[in-house]
């Protein structure tokens, strides 16, 4: 009975073993495939790297030889390793570009023999190419190795023939990026930026010209309002009627004097049609209307600009050519200021208090509208100017026009000089005497 015990006590127990035996076998078998596959890959870089130093490393054989061959002869002769040794120098310059980069290492030794010895001398010049940027790769080297002796009484002593090197080819190394031996990069600079011409005498004037009036039309709030039937902002109609004063007067001078060179030359013709255009009544409503009219003239000043900036059209900036112009500008605020500055019309008559607001706005639309031409005037007659030392004048005139539409009362009063309340009118005739004056005065300048 004891012996069926025990039997079937070792049947469970190798039945329980065998299983686990086999699955530990398994296990240990797997987890040194697993390493060996570790160390493997481990392996593998390290012999490339090791396989591509060797490969990126031509001269290294070449250069230990010359390094034993120098040990050698500094144990032969001491004292000309000694001067060798003195004599050493080394240059390394890394050069890098856009696709190829080259690594030049240069070595001389040179040694010199004392009295009584063989003078040896060992020249030894490597240049290493390492890769560039892109992974181009360069490289050369030279050797030259010369033997003199010179001594009284002596034999020269014979160099050791090892590793004579002959001189290298050098034409790979004159392509540096373009550069020639020097390596040098190739200087970065930006491709396609776009180059700035300067705009051709004239554009600025007419874009003045145009500016003015094309606002009046395009983007003041209810557009052209001088014909409008219901007239309810007389002071915004006066305005306009002053801006409109100033481009005729502005397309008049340059159809006739600036974009001629003489009496005796034609008009262009989109200049003659463009001052046509504008002599149309301002109340005018229909049959024509004002607004399309001027827009038609608009577009006739911009066909010229276009074919300025094309080199189709003429522009001259001579002192005959641009005094008319400032002489009408000198008329027109002249009669602006007398509208401000008179207490009585023609017939006797006091100024009304509804005309003082007319006279008030009507000015700033023609110094508003002047400034932005003078400034023009100012960007392309400037070498005139400089010339006759008018600048100075030109520049009072802009200022003077520009504080005149800066004035911007909430009620436009007409009180006595001495009051204690505000004469408009008077206020606004200060700045515009101002411009008159500098604008008489540069004239003058012009003149002679």
């Amino acid at each position: 009975m004891e012996n069926n015990g025990d039997s079937a006590k070792g049947f469970e127990f190798k039945k329980f073993a065998t299983p686990r035996i086999i699955g530990g076998i398994a296990i240990a078998v797997i987890v040194l495939w697993a390493l060996s596959i570790i160390f493997s890959s481990s392996e593998n870089p390290s012999m490339k790297s090791t396989a591509a130093r060797q490969h990126d490393a031509p001269t290294v054989s070449s250069h230990a030889d010359s390094n034993r061959q120098s040990k050698t002869t500094a144990a032969t002769h001491p004292s000309t390793a000694a001067d060798a040794a003195k004599g050493h120098t080394a240059a390394t310059a890394d050069t890098s570009g856009h696709g190829t980069t080259d690594s030049h290492a240069t070595a001389t030794h040179d040694a010199s023999g004392a009295e009584g010895h063989g003078a040896i001398t060992h020249e030894t010049a490597t240049v290493q190419g390492t890769a560039g940027s892109h992974g181009a790769t360069g490289a050369h080297e030279t050797a030259a190795h010369g033997t003199s002796a010179k001594a009284a009484g002596s034999v020269p002593a014979e160099p050791p023939e090892t590793h004579k090197q002959p001189a290298a080819a050098t034409d790979h190394d004159a392509q540096a990026n373009g550069h020639g031996t020097t390596g040098h990069p190739i200087p970065a600079t930006a491709v396609g930026t776009p180059v700035h011409k300067p705009a051709p005498k004239g554009v600025a004037f007419v874009e003045a010209a145009i500016k003015p009036l094309d606002y009046e039309l395009e983007e003041r709030w209810w557009g052209w309002r001088p014909n409008d039937i219901i007239d309810v902002t007389d002071n915004v109609n006066n305005f306009q009627a002053g801006v409109l004063e100033v481009t005729r007067r502005t397309t008049v001078a340059l159809a006739e004097r600036i974009s001629r060179t003489g009496t005796t030359d034609a008009f262009d013709d989109n200049l003659e049609q463009a001052m046509n255009w504008f002599m149309v009544k301002s109340t005018s409503y229909w049959f024509p209307s004002a607004e399309s009219k001027y827009r038609e003239g608009l577009e006739e000043l911009q066909a010229y600009l276009d074919k300025l900036e094309a080199g189709k059209a003429t522009f001259y900036t001579r002192t005959d050519n641009l005094i008319p112009l400032l002489a009408s500008f000198e008329d027109l605020l002249g009669s602006c200021d007398e509208n401000l500055v008179k207490q009585v019309n023609e017939d006797g008559t006091p100024v009304s208090f509804f005309s003082v607001d007319d006279y008030f706005f009507y000015t700033q639309g023609v110094a508003s509208s002047m400034a932005t031409v003078l400034e023009a005037v100012h960007h392309d007659f400037l070498l005139i100017l400089e010339s006759r030392y008018g600048t100075e004048l030109l520049h009072h005139a802009i200022i003077s026009c520009q504080r005149a539409a800066e004035i911007d009362p909430w009620i436009i009063l007409n009180r006595d000089l001495s009051s204690v309340f505000a004469n408009h009118r008077a206020n606004m005739a200060a700045p515009i005497s101002h411009a008159r004056f500098y604008l008489g005065q540069l004239i003058k300048t012009l003149s002679t």
